[in-house]
Order: C-alpha cells, then structure tokens, then sequence
C-alpha cells in the first residue's frame, strides 16, 4: 500500500468504526499499489491531511485487499475519492487532481465541518 505521512490506512474492519463512526467527515481514497493516479494523489492527501487536521480525516483502502468496501460502495476504478459525512457518503471523485483543485471540490464539505 502507498504510505503516505498523515493519511491513515483503514480495512473491512474498522471502516465501520474510522470512517463511518468519525465525527468529521472523512475523504476515503479507494487505491491500489499498482495504481499510478494514486501515487500522483499520495502526497496531495497528505498535505490536505496535515493542513485541514481539525475539518476532515484522510484515510485510504486497498482495493484488492479490501473488495467487500469497494462493492458496497460501487467503487469501480482507482483512484476514487469518496467524502463520508455521518455515516454516509456525500461526494465521490475519480482520477487524480492537484490540490488546489482538490481543495475546491471539497470547499463544502470543509465548510460544513
């Protein structure tokens, strides 16, 4: 799995408890090791990790050791992004994207939190 300083990783689980249970809304990236948008996204999530501590929680799932979430999400490519807020989910983003541009698509859900 791609590591990644501030972003945690999460499994079948404790996705229940880490993402679904979270107080704040938590940015799920759905990724693989063999997934080069996700390595492209890696260091973005991190930054937006450590900057946005307070408003959002980052985690990350592997896809092929974790298929039970990824169907029951209908994730269906990597690098998918999803925003969980109580419990549900309320955005979801494919493809990897700079942080700025990432930072505006989740300008609600930060506003919110």
């Amino acid at each position: 799995m791609i590591r990644t300083e501030g972003v945690a990783d999460v499994t079948e689980e404790t996705f229940e408890r880490e993402v679904l249970g979270s107080a704040l809304p938590v940015l799920v990236q759905f990724t693989a090791d063999w997934c080069g948008p996700c390595r492209q996204l890696a260091p973005v999530l991190g930054e937006i990790a450590r900057q946005e501590a307070g408003r959002i929680r980052v985690v990350q799932l592997d896809v092929d050791r974790n298929p039970g979430v990824t169907v029951r999400f209908g994730v269906m490519a990597t690098s998918t992004l999803m925003v969980f807020r109580a419990g549900e989910p309320v955005k979801s983003m494919v493809g990897a994207r700079p942080k700025r541009k990432l930072l505006q698509e989740l300008e609600d859900v930060l506003a919110a939190a």
